[in-house]
């Protein structure tokens, strides 16, 4: 059945998973996305490797989409904002430090292991963060409480259909239940993805519009 979010309860709190490729939270109006790899193109041509710059703009474009939609109190980034501290020109960096301005809501960022030595400002900066029953991060942390759950980026998944012969590949929200870890689709559009292991719960995103329960 595909529909344009997907409710996913976690004791009290209602989380929605957009196909937009983000997680809002309607009680607290917190907005999260994660791995955007801004300047990874930059970073490819300094080594050789020619990409277009518009991927940026892109998911810049993006974000203000998402925003003006949501009007959410605070916009979260679970990781991975920047590829490398090595592919910030000054102009990346104030668009990202003029952010909270332009959206009229605060930023903040839970530190990736792509944006070590990443340095901005006008955002608040977390190694993770923590409400009752929900811990933020980047990368997946193995909790002793069976009780919290665990939501991240890191892991870009993706899943696999087949239609006819031709096997199709994308986004997903993947759920380990064993682990009670939720990872979200990777948001920047010059990201790859890895495949969801077999016994994860997934939610694929087939347009920017449509997201189906596997």
């Amino acid at each position: 059945m595909q529909k344009s979010y997907f409710k996913f309860y976690w004791g009290g709190t209602l989380l929605e998973m957009l196909p937009s490729r983000a997680l809002f939270l309607p009680k607290t109006k917190e907005l999260f996305i994660c791995d955007i790899h801004l300047g990874k193109a930059e970073y490819f041509q300094k080594n050789g490797i020619p990409l277009t710059n518009n991927s940026d703009e892109k998911n810049f474009e993006r974000i203000k989409i998402l925003v003006k939609k949501y009007s959410p109190v605070k916009l979260v980034i679970l990781g991975d904002l920047f590829h490398s501290k090595y592919s910030i020109s000054k102009t990346l960096q104030k668009k990202v430090e003029d952010l909270p301005e332009l959206l009229k809501t605060n930023v903040e960022l839970v530190i990736g292991n792509h944006d070590a030595g990443c340095k901005i400002k006008n955002i608040k900066i977390f190694d993770i963060k923590k409400t009752k029953d929900i811990t933020f991060s980047h990368e997946p942390i193995n909790l002793s409480n069976n009780k919290i759950l665990n939501i991240c980026g890191h892991y870009h998944p993706k899943l696999y259909l087949k239609n006819n012969g031709d096997k199709l590949s994308f986004r997903c929200f993947a759920m380990d239940i064993k682990k009670n870890t939720l990872y979200l689709p990777a948001f920047g559009d010059l990201t790859g993805g890895y495949p969801c292991k077999k016994s994860f719960k997934k939610w694929a995103i087939i347009s920017e519009k449509e997201i189906i329960e596997i």
